[in-house]
């Protein structure tokens, strides 16, 4: 059994008939689930109760699932080991000793511990992959606007996606089917854009002509167990009547610094609510508002959310707005740029989904720069708006290693249907 998977465990039961009928689902907990707590793994919302459903949850309801619990995650969405998270870190149910990823690490742990059969994550840059990855399930990251965002805590906006966790691709792709669509209340929803019946139904290992390209950047310093690995389950496709190419997306080479230029700025706008006031951590300040701010921050948010609101308020600050996050958003532009031309020389890209084996628990702690380093093959995808899926590859040394797919915008039947041939 996996440690500390959940930070609230209650059971929310959906309804009586549907397709996820007799389905257990873990929800992150930055998914507001109404009447049950949502903490968003923070002192700062360790007793907040949302009046409402996400919509994601209410879909999940309506659908037939049983929710069993609130998924750990690291505190606001920022980390990438759950190690960030108030309530304690979480066992990598997988590689014991190790880190499960973050940022959405209970989720996937939940599904790797056999605590849910399903698991609803959130990715900003890689925090439903890079815990797929170092658990040894399959997640699925859609594309911007193909899953509502109504109900998700916010953390850097204009990247973030809700998705799945599964220990099959079908498995997987059958939640992605619950949850997609347009929704009203959040306007960057479109529906899905389907060639055959589901997505679950595109889950049928069928790559024969496919062509798959390997962006070399993301190979360069990753592993060498881990870009073994990767080589196998590539040549393994290639059995199966894929064949490859190598590519060139020359802009990553920026997009870790682009990320977090732009998520931090987002963080610092998104989490100034927190005051205290309207939302958060209470403190008796004697009546003076802005102690009442001060104190409240400084109480409720850990060291690495702190850190990213002053480097993103500092970003966005006069003297700098476009020595930053004005060459941060050129960046961007620049990334999804070269995603667009690479997909037009291949079907879909793979790459490791994490350049290096799971952590062990603390190590990341006293470096941060290297958790933000480790999340190089996954911001890209956020900066350029595109769906991806991290499928198990294989292990090295004993530990599980992911082999990320990417496609083309609204293109997640084409990604199933590629990693459901590693399966």
């Amino acid at each position: 059994m996996s440690e500390n998977v959940f930070i609230t465990e209650e059971t929310i039961e959906g309804a009586d008939d549907g397709p996820l009928v007799g389905k257990s689902v873990a929800v992150k907990d930055n998914i507001s689930t109404e009447g049950v707590r949502t903490t968003c793994g923070s002192r700062m919302l360790e007793e907040y109760v949302p009046p409402y459903d996400a919509t994601a949850v209410s879909r999940l309801k309506e659908a037939g699932a049983t929710i069993v619990g609130k998924a750990n995650m690291d505190e606001f969405g920022m980390g990438s080991t759950t190690e960030t998270s108030h309530f304690g870190a979480t066992e990598n149910p997988a590689a014991p000793g190790r880190v499960p990823g973050g940022s959405s690490g209970g989720s996937a742990a939940a599904v790797a511990a056999g605590e849910a059969d399903l698991a609803l994550g959130s990715d900003t840059g890689g925090s439903i992959r890079c815990p797929a990855a170092f658990c040894g399930v399959v997640g699925i990251k859609p594309t911007y606007g193909l899953v509502s965002r109504y109900g998700l805590v916010a953390y850097g906006n204009s990247l973030e996606q809700i998705g799945p966790f599964a220990n099959s691709v079908e498995d997987a792709a059958a939640l992605l089917d619950v949850v997609a669509g347009s929704d009203e209340r959040d306007a960057t929803t479109r529906e899905p854009q389907l060639e055959g019946a589901s997505y679950a139904d595109a889950a049928t290992g069928d790559v024969d002509g496919l062509t798959i390209g390997v962006p070399t950047e993301l190979l360069e310093g990753a592993d060498e167990g881990v870009v073994e690995t990767f080589w196998d389950a590539i040549a393994d496709l290639e059995a199966q009547g894929a064949e490859y190419r190598e590519v060139s997306l020359p802009s990553v080479d920026h997009a870790v610094e682009a990320y977090y230029v732009i998520a931090m700025s987002e963080a610092s706008s998104n989490l100034a609510r927190f005051d205290g006031v309207r939302y958060g951590h209470d403190v008796e300040s004697g009546g003076n508002w802005n102690e009442t701010f001060s104190q409240a921050r400084k109480e409720g948010f850990g060291d690495e959310v702190k850190r990213r609101i002053l480097l993103g308020t500092y970003a966005l600050s006069a003297g700098y707005h476009d020595k930053y996050y004005k060459k941060a958003q050129d960046a961007r532009a620049w990334v999804k740029q070269d995603f667009d031309e690479a997909l037009e020389e291949a079907d879909v890209l793979a790459s490791p989904t994490m350049p290096v084996p799971p952590f062990e628990r603390g190590e990341s702690l006293e470096d941060p720069l290297q958790m933000y380093l480790a999340d190089a093959n996954t911001v890209p995808v956020n900066l350029a708006d595109l769906p991806a899926i991290s499928v198990p590859a294989g292990e090295t040394d004993g530990l599980p290693v992911g082999l990320q797919l990417v496609g083309p915008a609204f293109g997640e039947e084409r990604l199933i249907r590629t990693a459901s041939a590693l399966e």
